[in-house]
């Protein structure tokens, strides 16, 4: 079957281990499923497999994506949670859970093979392309903003980044759900977007806000750091779940969070039932995910190098 994989490890030029082209047929153990891949999207994260960040060489050739919607074996049209072993389904009672493409290969193919208890049903509201864009970007902002960040409707939020996939996602979730939404973007017309897409104003990188917020979600890491500290009320809490500029800033900021009291709080991925609550509420709300472009599997490659430049204003979806 066609495929798009990581064939060696590359930490200065990862695209230079992206291979297109035939895989094996995926394996089958007991209590798996597989499925017909109709969409996939791309996630920072198939980046950073290329660089060997939760992938070494002696699992390599790799088959790259993690997100994926299509049809399984009983003909159902079907989304993919990529977390395996969350729960010890489908995998060793003592392995540690991992996303596709760490541990067992990923979605960027014809057909992939996961537990069938990844499965979950497609709302027929969504294509194929938007639903693939749903489990990890998606679901990281979803996670993010209503169960870590604990805002509330009317509660105002500040979105670093705008233009990215999480951060494209808790823009339009945030305001969906009745939140007061702000942005950042060093890119006017990003800024252009975020409002589109319902966000109250958009400002430069590190601009004076109208106002403090009950929360930040932050993915950029050190070049927003501070600004994301510092925009926050007393008790606000800064939600983290990247950091594309590096993990050091160049002032943490501690004083600041002892003293106001601020809650720093990680965030990776989100659960199976949190995913179906994303997806009932796309479905029940008109939500839809922003797609940057839809290219064809075969294509892959230029996926990838526009999510490298950062050339992209939300998910970048391969189609089989």
């Amino acid at each position: 079957m066609f495929a798009a994989y990581a064939a060696r490890i590359d930490r200065d030029n990862p695209l230079t281990g992206l291979e297109l082209g035939e895989r094996p047929e995926p394996d089958v153990p007991l209590g798996w499923t597989t499925v017909d891949v109709k969409a996939a999207s791309l996630n920072h994260h198939d980046l950073w497999s290329l660089r060997g960040v939760g992938l070494d060489e002696e699992s390599l050739p790799m088959i790259l994506g993690c997100d994926a919607a299509g049809v399984d074996a009983d003909g159902n049209e079907v989304v993919l949670y990529s977390v395996i072993g969350a729960t010890g389904h489908g995998v060793g009672p003592r392995e540690r859970p991992s996303i596709l493409t760490e541990k067992y290969q990923g979605t960027f193919a014809e057909r992939v093979a996961v537990p069938q208890w990844n499965v979950l049903p497609k709302p027929k509201e969504l294509s194929f392309e938007e639903a693939a864009c749903l489990p990890t970007a998606w679901l990281t902002a979803y996670r993010m903003l209503f169960t870590n960040a604990e805002v509330r409707p009317g509660d105002s939020v500040l979105v670093q980044g705008a233009g990215g996939g999480v951060a494209t996602a808790a823009i339009v979730l945030g305001a969906a759900a009745g939140l007061r939404v702000f942005a950042t973007s060093r890119d006017e017309a990003k800024r252009g977007r975020a409002e589109e897409l319902g966000a109250e104003a958009a400002f430069e990188s590190g601009a004076r806000l109208p106002h403090r917020m009950d929360a930040v979600i932050e993915t950029v890491g050190a070049a927003t750091w501070s600004h994301s500290v510092k925009s926050l009320k007393p008790g606000g809490r800064l939600v983290i779940s990247g950091a594309t500029s590096g993990p050091n800033p160049p002032a943490t900021e501690l004083n600041r969070i002892f003293f106001l009291e601020l809650k720093v709080v990680g965030s990776t991925m989100g659960s199976k039932e949190e995913l179906a609550g994303l997806l009932n509420f796309c479905a029940a709300k008109g939500v839809r995910p922003v797609i940057d472009s839809t290219l064809p599997l075969g294509r892959a490659r230029e996926g990838f190098e526009k999510m490298a430049a950062g050339d992209l204003f939300g998910k970048i979806v391969l189609t089989v």
